[in-house]
């Protein structure tokens, strides 16, 4: 009788380990579709502000007759292969290249074409705060998940590694990190 207790015992221990463990599995595979979820949002808000900011180069071109390279940025990054991290960073540079040319030149201020451009960058500035916002919450819950006991043994065993933040705000301090 006392060794059926044991027994039973052991195996409702045992249950319980492999539920938990399944359970917090489950809670990592989330989280890894909730961030690459937000992962695509942002790529996809980013090849919007790409192609924006590239439609906007023969409009300056053609609104102020200029044969000088016109973000040069945007036309290099045609042909990389970069992260959106990266990507995001020398978008930020080819926007702030574009208010100084609207500022260099006053027919760009009155262009109907530009100043929709221009907008539609607006735009997207507020989604991609937006998502940035939502891929860091996620990246935080994620990271917790990894660092934490009993779930950071799952991720040593799978291979899970704490991910970086989406972070917009040193775009200065990372660019020259940055080779295009």
């Amino acid at each position: 009788m006392n060794t059926i207790i044991v027994i039973l015992s052991v195996i409702i221990v045992v249950c319980l380990i492999l539920i938990l463990l399944v359970a917090t599995y489950n809670h990592f595979q989330d989280y890894i579709i909730r961030i690459n979820e937000a992962d695509t949002n942002i790529d996809s808000v980013l090849r919007k502000r790409f192609d924006l900011l590239n439609k906007s180069i023969s409009i300056i071109k053609a609104n102020t007759k200029t044969d000088e390279p016109i973000l040069d940025v945007i036309v290099k990054l045609k042909s990389k292969k970069l992260s959106n991290f990266e990507l995001d960073r020398c978008l930020y540079e080819a926007i702030n290249e574009l208010h100084a040319l609207k500022e260099k030149y006053e027919s760009l201020q009155t262009c109907k074409d530009f100043i929709m451009i221009e907008i539609n960058l607006m735009e997207s500035e507020s989604e991609i705060v937006g998502l940035r916002k939502y891929y860091n919450d996620i990246i935080t819950d994620y990271n917790k998940l990894v660092k934490s006991c009993p779930s950071n043994i799952i991720a040593i065993i799978k291979g899970y590694k704490t991910r970086d933040y989406f972070d917009g705000n040193n775009v200065d301090k990372e660019k020259d990190s940055i080779k295009i």
